[in-house]
């Protein structure tokens, strides 16, 4: 019997295409909206997806700018952390968490992960902690909520400043709130392969703190309020009406989206178990009282780099986010005043790989993922 032509194409990590497609009328109606009113920068549907948004997270506030990075750096510039303040934030993360503290004169302090949800690890966060900190940076990773109420705790006793990265986290709840509304300020990206993605960059600072957002506008704009006076040094760092438009789209359609990834996580557990490899793979995890959004479906193995080639070869995207520590990147060498090992964070770097997630993955698609690495296992 002949391969089915699904058996014979090839399985993206994200595809965007796909996703375009579904919603193709919605998306051409709000470019074209936006072309004919031939207003670009801070408008009308930047206003609006800010309103929306913060409705949304459940904030009083919500700020647009330009990138998910720029969220993270003027969010700490708007809660007053500079030069010399020690932030702790996870050893286990994309390159922008460390760099926005960097950006700020700010010193990064490196806190080892949990192994369940790669999150920071209450316990050895508060071990951390010196009369030198000033903020807790948690990054809701791949789309799992941190542990916010130890993470609240130890803010609370030691009068620290929280500020969220919801990059990957977009819709996910903590006890029935959504991340971004558990600290000073929660930050959002709107990189294309997020849970909510625009056609570009973009970003966004949610707050319920009314200085917090005020400060953040100002600082977007080149710390001006008013055309050419300028109360500080702020910077460039607006949000695209064309982006606004098109995320306004797709914000409509998050919660179904984030639906659908879940119920691919669960089909994916259970395609395991079929092909007998669910307990040869660490799968990932949803702690009580959380709902995980998977922007990454990420599982472990000691044979990844085996994996990942298998993988590859059957035309299967996969992903290693990611395979160095921050605390190990040639540009933070010297940034942070630790010297002392991450061990759980260690062997995530090594073990990780993230496999296709999107809301159009197909049965057959997750089957085929499954079967390429039963396969995959069998040989080694």
């Amino acid at each position: 019997m002949q391969p089915s032509l699904t058996a014979m194409l090839p399985i993206p990590l994200v595809d965007l295409r796909a996703q375009y497609q579904r919603i193709k009328p919605e998306i051409d109606a709000a470019i074209q909206r936006v072309v004919d009113s031939g207003q670009f920068i801070l408008g009308p549907e930047v206003e609006a997806l800010e309103r929306e948004l913060a409705a949304y997270c459940g904030t009083k506030y919500a700020v647009a700018v330009a990138s998910g990075t720029d969220a993270l750096e003027l969010s700490l510039r708007a809660c007053g952390i500079g030069p010399g303040d020690e932030v702790m934030t996870t050893a286990f993360s994309f390159f922008a968490t460390a760099e926005a503290i960097i950006s700020v004169g700010a010193i990064p302090i490196f806190v080892d992960i949990e192994p369940a949800t790669y999150t920071l690890d209450p316990a050895a966060l508060e071990a951390a902690i010196t009369p030198r900190t000033k903020a807790i940076l948690p990054v809701h990773l791949y789309g799992h909520p941190c542990a916010m109420t130890e993470v609240a705790r130890l803010a609370k006793t030691h009068r620290l400043t929280v500020i969220e990265d919801c990059a990957q986290a977009l819709g996910a709840t903590y006890q029935g709130r959504r991340v971004g509304s558990l600290g000073q300020a929660g930050c959002l990206s709107f990189y294309p392969s997020k849970n909510l993605g625009g056609y570009g960059d973009g970003g966004m600072v949610v707050t319920n703190d009314a200085t917090v957002a005020e400060q953040v506008r100002l600082l977007r704009t080149h710390g001006s309020r008013q055309p050419y006076h300028h109360l500080t040094v702020g910077t460039n760092s607006r949000l695209d009406e064309l982006q606004a438009a098109v995320l306004r789209v797709k914000l409509r359609h998050l919660d179904a989206w984030n639906e659908a990834r879940r119920r691919h996580a669960t089909s994916y557990g259970e395609a395991f178990r079929r092909a007998g490899i669910d307990q040869a793979l660490g799968l990932p995890q949803q702690r009580p009282g959380c709902q995980h959004v998977y922007a990454l479906y990420s599982i472990r193995s000691r044979q990844r780099e085996h994996l990942k080639q298998r993988l590859i070869m059957q035309g299967i995207g996969c992903q290693v986010a990611y395979p160095t520590l921050l605390s190990e990147q040639p540009a933070l060498a010297g940034a942070s005043r630790q010297a002392h090992p991450w061990p759980t964070a260690t062997t995530i770097a090594q073990e990780i790989l993230s496999l296709p997630l999107y809301p159009e993955l197909t049965a057959e698609m997750i089957d085929r993922v499954a079967d390429t690495l039963a396969q995959a296992i069998s040989t080694r």
